[in-house]
């Protein structure tokens, strides 16, 4: 499943660590900066930072994808066991060519 980046995740990379502050309906003009001395990034830098996360995440999307369909260890060394290497290695292929590296 695709993760779609959000104000609250631009405002994690973007502000010092342990800053405190809430976002309301995933917009800007309802940005609530808690701790004392930390000033809201523009409206601008926050989108800047929303494009490129998410261009970072749509780069890795196919890690995702292959984790939750790729079998169990268990069910791989069975494989290994019961159709040898050839089996297991189509098996992982299989998944690998449905979800390739971009």
């Amino acid at each position: 499943m695709k993760k779609i980046i959000e104000i609250h995740d631009a405002l994690l990379s973007l502000l010092p660590e342990n800053t405190a502050f809430s976002v309301e309906d995933n917009d800007y003009t309802k940005i609530d900066i808690q701790t004392e001395g930390v000033t809201l990034p523009s409206k601008e830098e926050v989108e800047a930072e929303m494009a490129r996360l998410q261009a970072v995440e749509d780069a890795i999307e196919y890690q995702h994808n292959r984790k939750e369909e790729y079998p169990s260890f268990a069910d791989q060394f069975d494989l290994l066991y019961h159709g040898g290497y050839d089996a297991w290695k189509a098996a992982i292929d299989e998944i690998k060519t449905k979800y390739p590296k971009l």
